[in-house]
C-alpha cells in the first residue's frame, strides 16, 4: 500500500521504517526544514535501537522515502498516519496546533477516499472532531478518519511495533477497518519474518476493534495506569524510608502475584519522557472537563514531581551540603537505550545541583549533546570513570547497562569520597559496601 507518515519524531520514524519493513511504500514528511533535510541526507535526528539499520535498508530498497514537499507527501497516500507532537500546554491540555496544520494540508492535497489515521496521542474525541472538520471543508471528498493509537516504548520501539501486545483500531466503517487490517496484515500472519529474529513464531497479536473515542481513551487509560504503578511504588519507597523497610523486597513479593505483575513496580526517580507526564495531565484535564473528579491522577503526578526533591535531599544529607562539592552524574536520558531528555528527571537534578553551587561532571552514552545545549556549565565526558574523578559523591540517574557493571574498585580509586546515591535502585548494595562505598537509594535501608 502507499502510506504517508506525517511527523518524523520517535513515533513517526519508527512507524515509517516498520511499515516499510512490512512491505508498504512509505513517504515520511515533517514540516521542520532542518529535520527534513537531515532525513533526506540519510541522518536520523534521534537514537533508537535498530531504527538506523531498518531505515537505511528501506531507503536503499526504495520503500522508504522522505520528502520536503507537502503536496507529494499528502497527495500520494492511500493511508495517511498522523504522528505529530502534541506537547502539553501550561494548563496541562494537549497542544493540537500541529494537528490543525495537518488538517489544512489534508484538505489541500489528499486524494479522495484517503484513510486518515491519528496515531499521535490526542485528547478523547479529537478524531471525530477531525473527521467533522474534513467533511465540512471538503464535502466533495469522502475522507475516512480512524484512530490507531501507538504503544511504543522508547528504547524498544522497533520491537514493540513489530511484536505488539495488541493492535487497536478505532473505526467508524467496515471499509476503514479492512484497510487498516491490510496495513498490519504481515504482523497477523505466522510465521512472520522479523528482522530482529527470523522467523517469529509467537502467536499473532489480538486486534481490538472499536470506535475512535474508545480507542483514544484506551491509550490514555493504559499510560495513566502505568504511571500509577510507578507512583505507587515510589509512595511505598517513601514509606519504607520512614519504617526502615526494603521497598525492593516489597515490590518483588507484590509482583509475584499474577494479578499485579512486576512490570512498572520500579521505585526510583519517577517517570519522565514525552509520554507519561503529559498524558497523565491531559487525561486529568479531560476528566475535569467531562465533570469527573479523577483526583487519583492528580496524586500520581504529585508523587512523581516529589521524586527529585527527595532524591536531592538524600544526596545533600549524605555529602553534607551540595555547595562547592564535585558531583558525578551518570545518566541523562529519561530511560536507557534512548537519547531523549524531554521531561527527564535528570534535568531537574542538574538544575538543583547547579543552583546550590555544586560542580557537576556528567556521563551518558547517548544524551550528552542534547543536555549540553541546556546546561553548558556541566562538564561532560563519555567515560564514567572520568566523570567520577575527584568526586565527592556519585549520583546514578539512568540505568544504562554499562553503569550496572562498573568496576567499583576502580571507581573508588577515582573518587575523592566513596558516596553513591542510586536514583534507580539498580545497583547491588552488597557490592558497593564491599568496595568501601556508603550507598543510599530510594526506599532501601542504608
Amino acid at each position: 500500500m502507499k502510506v504517508s507518515v506525517i511527523g518524523c519524531g520517535y513515533v513517526g520514524l519508527v512507524t515509517a521504517a516498520c511499515l516499510a519493513e512490512l512491505g508498504h511504500e512509505v513517504i515520511g514528511y515533517d514540516d521542520d526544514p532542518g529535520k527534513q533535510a537531515a532525513l533526506e541526507a540519510g541522518r536520523l535526528p534521534l537514537f533508537e535501537p535498530h531504527l538506523e539499520e531498518l531505515a537505511a535498508r528501506h531507503r536503499r530498497s526504495g520503500r522508504l522515502r522522505f520528502r520536503r514537499e507537502a503536496a507529494e507527501a499528502y497527495g500520494a497516500a492511500e493511508v495517511l498516519f498522523i504522528c505529530v507532537n502534541t506537547p502539553p500546554l501550561p494548563t496541562g491540555d494537549a497542544d493540537l496546533s500541529a494537528l490543525g496544520r495537518v488538517a489544512r494540508y489534508i484538505v489541500a492535497y489528499a486524494p479522495p477516499a484517503t484513510l486518515v489515521v491519528t496515531k499521535s496521542t490526542v485528547p478523547v474525541r479529537t478524531t471525530p472532531a477531525l473527521a467533522a472538520r474534513l467533511a465540512s471543508e471538503r464535502p466533495d471528498n469522502p475522507f475516512q478518519v480512524a484512530s490507531n493509537p501507538e504503544f511504543l516504548r522508547e528504547g524498544t520501539a522497533v520491537r514493540d511495533f513489530l511484536h505488539p501486545y495488541r493492535i487497536v483500531l478505532g473505526v467508524s466503517s467496515k471499509t476503514a477497518e479492512k484497510k487498516l487490517r491490510a496495513v498490519y496484515q504481515p504482523l497477523l500472519e505466522r510465521p512472520f519474518h522479523c528482522p530482529l529474529h527470523q522467523p517469529c513464531t509467537e502467536p499473532p497479536p489480538p486486534v481490538v476493534v472499536t470506535d475512535a473515542v474508545t480507542a483514544e481513551l484506551i491509550k490514555h487509560a493504559a499510560n495513566s495506569f502505568l504511571a500509577l504503578k510507578i507512583s505507587y511504588a515510589n509512595a511505598l519507597a517513601d514509606l519504607c524510608d520512614l519504617c526502615g523497610a526494603d521497598v525492593e523486597k516489597v515490590v518483588e513479593a507484590m509482583g509475584l502475584d499474577p494479578r499485579i505483575g512486576p512490570q512498572f513496580l520500579r521505585p526510583g526517580l519517577g517517570f519522565g519522557g514525552f509520554c507519561l507526564p503529559k498524558d497523565v495531565q491531559a487525561f486529568y484535564r479531560l476528566a475535569e472537563r467531562s465533570g469527573y473528579d479523577f483526583s487519583l491522577l492528580w496524586e500520581v503526578d504529585r508523587i512523581n514531581q516529589q521524586r527529585v526533591t527527595r532524591f536531592l535531599d538524600k544526596a545533600r544529607e549524605l555529602v553534607g551540603g551540595l555547595g562547592g562539592k564535585t558531583i558525578a552524574v551518570l545518566g541523562l536520558s529519561f530511560k536507557p537505550d534512548t537519547d531523549d531528555i524531554r521531561f527527564a528527571p535528570s534535568l531537574a537534578v542538574l538544575e538543583g545541583l547547579l543552583r546550590e553551587g555544586a560542580r557537576v561532571r556528567a556521563s551518558d552514552p547517548q544524551a550528552m549533546e542534547k543536555t549540553r545545549s541546556l546546561f553548558p556549565g556541566v562538564a561532560y565526558t563519555r567515560d564514567p570513570y572520568q566523570a567520577a574523578l575527584g568526586a565527592d559523591c556519585l549520583l546514578l540517574l539512568t540505568e544504562w547497562e554499562e553503569f550496572l557493571h562498573l568496576d567499583w574498585s576502580r571507581m573508588g580509586q577515582a573518587m575523592k569520597r566513596h558516596l553513591v546515591v542510586d536514583g534507580r535502585n539498580c545497583l547491588d548494595p552488597a557490592v558497593l559496601k564491599a568496595s568501601g562505598f556508603t550507598y543510599r537509594a530510594m526506599g532501601r535501608p542504608g
